[in-house]
């Protein structure tokens, strides 16, 4: 089985706790080495966002149940990267 390397989650979140103390317990779990949370809506109750995650061995369902810990719900796995190195999407015409 190869390393999970790179994280992208769409996820549902209350207002608490905020996007900063959220970001801290994700960063602390083993294999994580950076985390990006970036709001995308916010309305009376929840907030809508991108959580990306980056490491060398990020575990999944560890990283989902931080998630879900802090009362948040994990809409959909938007994108990952996995094996011995990142690999950065190219742009071709067809994305034009």
């Amino acid at each position: 089985m190869t390393d999970i390397k790179r994280l992208v989650l769409d996820v549902l979140k209350p207002h608490h706790p905020s996007l900063v103390d959220l970001a801290r317990r994700l960063s602390v779990s083993e294999g994580v080495s950076g985390v990006n949370i970036s709001l995308d809506e916010v309305d009376q109750e929840t907030e809508s966002i991108k959580i990306t995650v980056e490491g060398n061995n990020i575990d999944f369902d560890a990283i989902c149940t931080i998630i879900e810990d802090s009362g948040a719900v994990v809409h959909s796995v938007d994108s990952v990267s996995a094996g011995k190195k990142l690999v950065e999407e190219v742009e071709t015409p067809q994305d034009r």
